[in-house]
């Protein structure tokens, strides 16, 4: 796979040389495997959450374009999940390369480079989060009118994007990781 065909604009999967574990252990028996633990679970309930947490902001951005939902109560909300949900993805991820990815990483040596590309996901979606953000405040000081559909317009265009580098970034990092906790049964508390 090419460079660009590993980015995370462009990617489509993990690479099958990085599927090495993802293959022999499916996500149908991850949580009867004996080393799932509470741990893994959390991590997996934060990664459903970011997705939950967005999939609220475009629904609600849907209910403002359609005019069901009050302008106040949408800029309301959008402030704050946006807010939270880019927070927390900027904390979680720097909680990854500090802590789990380094621990990880070294415990299979056919994975490094998807480590590498984990790594790099991090990197690109921070410019997501920024543009996002950028994105977000530019809807929130919109004034009502043309000002606030066109923005609103590109509000949704934004979270429709960052869904998709969202979604193939956890998917990817969850097949990464989760067999190699799986099969190694590391100690990350």
């Amino acid at each position: 796979m090419t460079e660009d065909a590993l980015a995370l604009e462009t990617r489509t999967g993990l690479p099958e040389a990085l599927r090495v574990l993802a293959d022999t252990l499916p996500r149908s028996g991850w949580e009867a495997h004996p080393n799932f633990d509470e741990l893994t679970r959390f991590w997996l309930d934060r990664h459903l959450m970011f997705r939950n947490v967005l999939n609220t902001l475009r629904s609600a951005a849907e209910e403002r374009i359609d005019g069901t939902l009050p302008r106040e109560r949408h800029l309301h909300e959008t402030q704050r999940y946006a807010g939270f949900l880019l927070n927390q993805l900027h904390g979680h991820h720097q909680i990854e390369d500090q802590h789990y990815f380094p621990h990880l990483a070294g415990l299979d040596a056919r994975l490094t480079r998807g480590f590498t590309l984990l790594d790099a996901d991090h990197g690109a979606l921070d410019g997501h989060i920024h543009g996002m953000a950028e994105t977000v405040n530019a809807y929130l000081r919109a004034e009502e009118g043309d000002a606030e559909r066109n923005s609103l317009g590109a509000l949704q265009g934004a979270l429709a994007a960052f869904e998709g580098f969202l979604n193939r970034h956890l998917t990817d990092e969850e097949d990464l990781i989760v067999p190699v906790i799986l099969t190694y049964a590391p100690k990350l508390t």
